[in-house]
């Protein structure tokens, strides 16, 4: 199974901590050269320095807050005038606060809508030509299990997930000719600091601790616990690898079987 990445360069975003740190990890132990990107430039840099070097590889980070309009854009633009090789990109970024769905204020869909899918668009429309040139591209999207299975008390997340979902997929058809693959992974429950969020909202309306809240949805899960960070980077980085290039167009949950459906 070829799952070398050496010579290949990896843009991840949101990848000071969480799912997007650990698949950075991830990638740069197969041999890829990581190009870091998140708004916190003392983070980026304590990343990089984690990264492995073992394949030669010089790993660089661009700083760019992915609520400012254009600025994801202007950053991707820049850098890439200077370093123009790019195969592969994760697109991940921090998920919008929880709440009903029917609380929810128009420009709360606006940010999330912003953030998640025409961040995302400017992304792939700066680094498909470089792809396009190496015949070897691969774009993976972290979603949400919410994808296939609404997560109660995330609305606005639900509602703009589920358009990135449809706007992969659409990519996946139209750029499958060119050797890049588009695909989504699904995190459910994992150990992160959004969980902790999730945990501390839900226990805040329920009156219960948040030691039973999380207790309560690990009894929801088949294998009985949270999914950690570098399990959800072990998939994300697997779709990345030589190994994949035939697996395009879909949604891969990483939840434990928690997920009510194919």
């Amino acid at each position: 199974m070829n799952l070398d990445l050496t010579g290949k360069t990896a843009l991840v975003g949101g990848s000071t901590q969480g799912i997007g740190r650990a698949t950075a990890i991830e990638l740069a132990l197969l041999g890829a050269t990581l190009v870091l990107m998140a708004r916190n430039e003392a983070a980026l840099k304590e990343t990089v320095d984690t990264l492995a070097t073992d394949h030669g590889q010089t790993h660089r980070y661009i700083v760019a807050d992915f609520s400012q309009s254009g600025a994801v854009s202007s950053a991707i633009t820049q850098h890439l005038a200077q370093f123009p090789d790019l195969h592969i990109l994760i697109n991940n970024t921090g998920g919008p606060a929880g709440g009903a769905l029917i609380d929810a204020k128009p420009e709360e869909f606006v940010q999330t809508f912003h953030n998640h899918l025409l961040n995302n668009q400017a992304l792939v429309q700066a680094v498909v030509p470089a792809m396009k040139r190496a015949g070897y591209g691969r774009i993976v999207n972290i979603i949400s299990t919410s994808v296939k299975q609404p997560i109660v008390g995330l609305g606005v997340s639900n509602t703009i997930r589920g358009a990135v979902a449809q706007w992969s997929k659409t990519l996946s058809l139209e750029l499958g000719q060119f050797g890049i693959t588009v695909n989504n992974v699904l995190p459910g429950y994992t150990s992160t600091a959004r969980l902790d969020a999730v945990l501390a909202m839900r226990a805040k309306s329920s009156g219960k601790s948040e030691e039973d809240v999380a207790a309560q949805m690990k009894s929801d899960i088949p294998i009985g616990r949270f999914a950690t960070a570098e399990e959800v980077a072990a998939a994300v980085t697997f779709l990345c690898t030589p190994a994949a290039a035939s697996i395009s167009g879909i949604n891969v949950p990483v939840d434990g079987g928690k997920t009510g459906g194919l």
